[in-house]
């Protein structure tokens, strides 16, 4: 299975960069994974919030392949626990999905379009948190997850799932 994280907007920021990489780099060692930074459309500025949304949204539907799991970050999806999540990277594995993507929309959010697409639609937090740091964050719950499934010792919480 491979892993893809999909982010709109700018190329990983230094105070994101390092952490971000290293975490993607201990993701590998489980599955194939890898960035895909899609760039803010070149008139995003002379855009109406909703036209922005809906250009970047016709991006990401011109990438995704018909078979991608598209997980959508979005403040309207269901939130995991660390364990919840593992066991939903688990199932996929075990379902033969070839490729999840973990897509991380724009300032304004993900278009609809897209997140009808969506096989699934994921809430980090209630709080809300700049791009950058949620590369940082997805990146490290995803390697929890890995670690989750492979019984190592890096992650130490209990709680139950809220897959």
């Amino acid at each position: 299975m491979k892993i893809q994280f999909w982010s709109i907007g700018k190329a990983h920021e230094a105070f994101v960069k390092e952490g971000v990489e290293d975490f993607t780099k201990r993701i590998s060692r489980y599955y194939s994974v890898e960035w895909q930074i899609i760039p803010v459309p070149k008139n995003a500025a002379t855009l109406s919030e909703k036209e922005l949304k809906k250009k970047e949204g016709e991006i990401v539907m011109g990438l995704l392949q018909q078979d991608d799991y598209l997980v959508a970050l979005d403040e309207q999806g269901k939130e995991w626990t660390s364990n919840g999540l593992a066991q939903f990277i688990q199932a996929r594995a075990n379902d033969s999905t070839r490729t999840i993507v973990f897509l991380i929309g724009g300032a304004y959010g993900i278009d609809d379009i897209v997140l009808k697409r969506a096989n699934h639609k994921w809430s980090l937090s209630h709080l809300t948190f700049p791009h950058q740091l949620v590369r940082l964050v997805l990146a490290e719950a995803v390697y929890r997850a890995c670690t989750i499934n492979r019984n190592e010792k890096y992650h130490h919480g209990g709680g139950s799932s809220k897959l």
